[in-house]
């Protein structure tokens, strides 16, 4: 059991010792004058000596009130000086949680933009797929791909999740699709990847015959990235989301030769504690967020909002 007295009634003891006065004691901590006189009374019984004798209309400190007031009043510029401190350490970092396909198709190339707005705020990067604990601290935010927004946590929402097949352009020249958007089995990369299986219900692909298909010698693999790798070396189509390869596309490394989109139940999310809804960083951050999905999608509201 802690031996120390109460918190409240020492905080009482450090004001009314520095005000020298209840009366502005109880208007700094927002108390009464006999609310103060009530915890320095608390006090007092707690380590059974008098801490303040009355002067006239006034209080005084007793010798022993003299004694522990600087003592009492260093320690709570420690405490005050370690709050700051932690403050200051912070807000100076901004630890972000993604997938690595988020990581290295969207933020990568565009924090540069970030860091020169926002120069004294450092950022670091946790590539996971797994769920970070955000309230245990081991990141400020996180960027989620998830169904259904998440329970004690702020959110926003960033963008839909829409797929479509991508391949390099050689592959694609060699083939004929007028038949339709169904891509053969024998040309899927990560072919037992569930997300197929979402193309073909929106492509109109034969669910049957691509799930008989003998698929063990297909490349399979457990990121976008090593699919879009796969593809651009022109080993068969990835399924990739084009919004987050678009530079690939552009510079002539993937090609989309469908226009169709199978929108993904998941969403992209920015999440973080509630407690962080006021940190400086955070909303920095979810500004600049918004901003980039602007530029990069327009304010098209049946695809891509900004964080609400």
């Amino acid at each position: 059991m802690s031996k120390l007295p109460p918190l409240a009634a020492v905080r009482v003891f450090e004001a009314a010792a520095r005000h020298g006065n209840y009366t502005r004691a109880a208007e700094e901590l927002g108390l009464t004058q006999a609310g103060v006189s009530y915890q320095i009374k608390v006090l007092e019984e707690r380590i059974g000596t008098v801490l303040f004798a009355r002067a006239g209309r006034s209080m005084a400190l007793t010798p022993a009130g003299e004694a522990l007031a600087p003592r009492i009043a260093r320690a709570f510029s420690e405490m005050e000086a370690a709050f700051e401190g932690l403050r200051s350490d912070d807000s100076s970092v901004l630890s972000i949680a993604c997938s690595q396909t988020f990581a290295t198709q969207f933020l990568a190339p565009r924090l540069g933009s970030f860091q020169l707005a926002h120069p004294d705020i450092a950022v670091r990067i946790d590539v996971s797929d797994r769920l970070v604990d955000l309230d245990a601290g081991e990141s400020d935010v996180a960027i989620r791909l998830t169904r259904d927004p998440p329970d004690r946590l702020a959110w926003h929402f960033l963008m839909r999740a829409g797929i479509a097949p991508l391949a390099s352009p050689k592959l694609v020249a060699s083939l004929d699709f007028e038949c339709g958007a169904d891509v053969p089995s024998g040309l899927r990369v990560s072919p037992r990847y569930g997300w197929w299986r979402c193309w073909d219900v929106a492509s109109g692909g034969d669910l049957d015959e691509h799930e008989q298909q003998e698929t063990s010698g297909a490349l399979q693999f457990d990121s976008q990235i090593l699919d879009a790798q796969a593809a651009m070396s022109g080993h068969g189509f990835a399924l990739l989301m084009p919004n987050l390869f678009q530079a690939e596309i552009e510079d002539g490394r993937l090609e989309r030769p469908f226009e169709q989109v199978a929108w993904l139940e998941q969403k992209f999310r920015l999440v973080y504690p509630e407690v962080r809804k006021q940190s400086a960083k955070v909303r920095a951050f979810r500004a600049w967020l918004a901003d980039e999905l602007k530029v990069l999608h327009g304010d098209d509201p049946g695809g891509f909002l900004a964080p609400q």
